[in-house]
């Protein structure tokens, strides 16, 4: 039987049903959210099963139903895609790559010209999630090497502060990726760059992701404390910036694997709350933008750590659904890939080895790929496997595989 409704009014079904709780129980846990005083329980129950039927909250209603949920409005009731990444260069300058590049080699450079290069920084971070490592790569090298070279023209002290900044975004970005093929040494390397480019440039925000993706390299490779302390120091020097969203996050996912569920729930509402107060996204392709739907990705590393099965699942099943599109074209590959690992985890913990093994397997199937992250989740995964199944053949060919993924990346092999 098709079930018509919107994606939302499944979704708060489905997240009712995951807590176990009757609809008086999600009515208490509005009052508990809500700043003023709801209506009567039979009038808030009446209400619930019309909004479970596929009636639109009111704006009032939206924010407390995803406080409710332990996530923000957009992610719950999110706005239509505004998705512009993939715009070309010439429709939004009107300077083609030559032109740009040809601008480059004047003694002197414009302000179109750096215009043109901000646009360029942009499409390369947009085309991040799912664009071949390989190219990515190059051409984030290509552009990084031509906005350093800036440094020897002829520029006033606002262009200098532009150049520095358009440097960082780029060393961030190229950072990213030499991670994501595990190239360990280079992406530190590129980071401390960036780390310097945003010191020089005075820029929050490159000087936050920096930080960031110091917590993402501690995470991957077993240093939770030094998650917390990289996100820390994040946090303090970007405070009020998106990326405060994700270091919280980051600080999260590091109190999960330690064990301290009450530092977990702290630190992902702390990152809820801040993303709630944030407008939404121009760009939701953008590497360095944390969009609303992100938040659940983080919430479902932190449930699927924590043993929360259930509010896992229902999570991985939305992460999937907002990171693919009508025509099964996935958006979020890298993000789904973890989604189906977290659906292996809780089919696994349920006694359905076979369903852990399509997933698990399937997650190791992209072409676009954040080895250090699949791998550490994946291990995950490999754990309940080699406790529950050892002695199946599938499981243990689902193990070497993960084990061949791993080799020649040290740090990140599957024990």
């Amino acid at each position: 039987m098709s079930d018509d409704r919107p994606a939302w009014a499944r979704r708060i079904a489905a997240e009712r049903i995951a807590r176990n709780w009757s609809q008086a129980d999600v009515v208490r846990a509005l009052r508990a959210h809500a700043s003023s005083e709801l209506p009567s329980d039979d009038s808030m129950v009446r209400q619930w099963k019309r909004w479970e039927a596929g009636q639109m909250p009111g704006e009032f209603y939206r924010p407390i139903i995803a406080a409710a949920f332990g996530t923000v409005t957009n992610a719950m009731f999110p706005e239509p895609p505004r998705r512009n990444g993939n715009a070309e260069i010439a429709s939004v300058s009107g300077m083609e790559t030559f032109e740009i590049v040809s601008r480059l080699h004047r003694s002197d450079v414009d302000n179109a010209t750096l215009d043109a290069l901000r646009i360029t920084a942009d499409r390369l971070c947009s085309e991040y999630p799912y664009m071949p490592s390989e190219q990515l790569l190059m051409e984030g090298r290509q552009w990084l090497r031509r906005v350093v070279e800036l440094h020897s023209k002829s520029l006033t002290l606002a262009q200098h502060r532009e150049v520095l900044a358009l440097s960082g975004w780029l060393a961030l970005l190229v950072g990213c990726v030499e991670y994501d093929t595990g190239n360990r040494h280079a992406a530190e390397t590129t980071r401390r760059a960036a780390l310097s480019l945003a010191g020089e440039a005075e820029n929050a925000e490159v000087t936050g992701w920096a930080h960031e993706m110091r917590a993402w390299f501690a995470l991957t490779t077993g240093d939770y404390r030094g998650v917390i302390a990289a996100s820390q120091a994040g946090s303090e020097s970007a405070a009020h910036h998106g990326v405060a969203v994700q270091l919280a996050a980051q600080e999260a996912k590091a109190w999960a694997r330690i064990g301290d569920r009450r530092q977990t729930e702290v630190a992902l509402d702390r990152g809820r709350r801040l993303l709630e107060g944030m407008p939404y996204p121009e760009n939701l392709d953008h590497h360095f933008v944390v969009d609303p739907a992100k938040f659940d990705y983080y919430a479902m590393d932190c449930y699927r750590l924590v043993g929360e099965d259930k509010l896992a699942r229902t999570l991985a099943e939305e992460v999937l659904r907002a990171g693919t599109d009508f025509d099964g074209t996935e958006r979020s590959p890298m993000r789904n890939a973890e989604a189906r690992v977290t659906l292996g985890v809780t089919a696994a913990r349920e006694g359905d080895l076979e369903g852990a093994l399509i997933h698990g397997e399937r997650a190791l199937q992209g072409e676009r790929q954040s080895i250090p992250s699949l791998i550490m989740t994946s291990r995950e995964l490999a754990a309940v496997v080699r406790e529950r199944y050892s002695n199946e053949p599938a499981a243990q060919e689902y193990l070497t595989h993960l084990r061949d993924l791993g080799q020649d990346r040290p740090g990140f092999i599957v024990p």
